[in-house]
């Protein structure tokens, strides 16, 4: 039997390997700590975090601030379910409420939950506002969305690799192109239609950023069919794209707001979906839940990271930080021909690759980009995405575009 060496990441490898599912592909490095927008591997080696676990550590990782609220909170009170009130779960909704100006909150856990409970939220205002006949609601999604992996989110997926041989898949839900206001205006002529659902900013599909005012003109067409619109701002919102939602861009206030990751800074898997008295106002007790939903450490813990994202102006410096950074990857596209196209807002970047038979792999680049101490990944093979935490400063953030720029520029 082989000895496990804790410093070797070969031992890490093979253990998952072993036991564990195939159901990622991640990059190879063990990492066991991290601090602010850096994490180090096992060997010691430190790494810049250009990923923030896909945006849940906005406020960098271990943010002292909320460590201290998880820790003294875990010494108190963990869960109590929902079967009883808690005294920490009234001053989270409080928060979030007044934060981003709706008048009802309901928590969960995941993202993907997140995304169920507006659906469902949806379904039922369909039935019991709009009149839509039982069991014929429809949702609209657009082309390339991606929410999760359960059975709901992969049956309104256009990509292969979430819904093959997982089928039936849930009725009542139709795609529609992204940034396609037509198409969008043809699809709410159903009055069977009760939402659509929509990211402000397609993250997985590739940081695809729709045209300025199409998410304002498909507000104003879903309140003109009476249709609710439905914003997946897990991974948009808290202050990402340079501003607290990516909504905020179009000025529009969707009828329902779908928070996730960042919420919790990354100790707690916390989601939220607000929305208006009449919408909440549609489920009663026992009709939605979870045991672990709006548990006190998870409410304690999303406040701190709230806190954190307003005291220290995280916003801003996406958006300053973000300018820097597209900003000088245009300059250096203009040197690589590799480099098809530079975009994204404030710190939700991305670079799709020219793909041809001589060209190096976002896989390949990716790969030399860790071994240049920046950690970064690839979505659909010739994008890579680029998000590191809101924390970093311009010392940091010239640094780290160093590295970019040489592993570029040696392609």
């Amino acid at each position: 039997m082989q000895t496990f060496d804790r410093s070797n990441p070969a031992s890490y490898y093979s253990l998952e390997d072993n036991y564990g599912a195939k159901n990622y592909a991640p990059l190879p490095v063990v990492i066991e700590r991290g601090s602010g927008i850096f994490v180090w591997d096992v060997t010691g080696k430190k790494y810049f975090d250009f990923l923030s676990a896909y945006s849940a550590v906005n406020q960098g990782h271990c943010h002292p601030h909320i460590l201290k609220t998880l820790i003294d909170q875990a010494s108190r009170l963990t869960l109590t379910s929902r079967a009883y009130h808690n005294n920490v779960l009234g001053l989270f909704e409080e928060k979030l409420c007044n934060l981003f100006g709706y008048s009802k909150v309901l928590p969960m856990n995941t993202g993907v939950e997140g995304g169920e409970t507006a659906i469902k939220l949806c379904r039922r205002w369909g039935y019991r506002h709009k009149n839509i006949p039982e069991n014929s609601a429809k949702i609209l999604f657009a082309q390339g969305n991606f929410w999760g992996r359960t059975l709901g989110a992969i049956s309104s997926s256009t990509d292969p690799s979430s819904f093959t041989d997982f089928g039936p898949f849930v009725p009542g839900f139709e795609v529609i192109p992204f940034n396609d206001l037509a198409s969008l205006e043809r699809a709410l002529n159903d009055q069977n239609v009760a939402g659509f659902m929509i990211e402000p900013i397609q993250g997985e599909a590739g940081v695809r950023v729709p045209d300025i005012g199409y998410l304002k003109q498909a507000k104003n067409l879903c309140e003109k069919y009476n249709v609710l619109l439905i914003a997946d701002e897990i991974q948009t919102g808290l202050c990402r794209t340079g501003k607290w939602l990516a909504s905020d861009y179009d000025d529009i206030k969707p009828d329902i707001l779908i928070l996730g990751k960042a919420l919790s800074g990354g100790f707690y898997p916390v989601s939220a979906v607000l929305t208006n008295d009449e919408i909440m106002g549609t489920i009663g007790p026992g009709e939605h839940g979870s045991t672990y939903g709006g548990n006190p450490l998870g409410t304690a813990v999303s406040i701190a990271a709230l806190e954190v994202l307003q005291n220290e102006d995280l916003a801003t410096n996406a958006m300053n930080m973000g300018s820097i950074f597209r900003n000088r990857l245009e300059k250096l596209k203009s040197k690589v021909p590799l480099i098809k196209e530079i975009r994204g807002r404030g710190l939700l970047n991305a670079i799709e690759l020219n793909t041809s038979v001589n060209s190096p792999s976002a896989d390949q680049i990716c790969y030399q980009l860790l071994k240049s101490g920046l950690l970064a990944k690839t979505t659909h093979k010739s994008i890579i995405r680029f998000a590191p935490p809101l924390v970093i400063t311009e010392a940091e953030m010239d640094e780290a575009i160093e590295i970019i720029e040489n592993r570029f520029l040696n392609a």
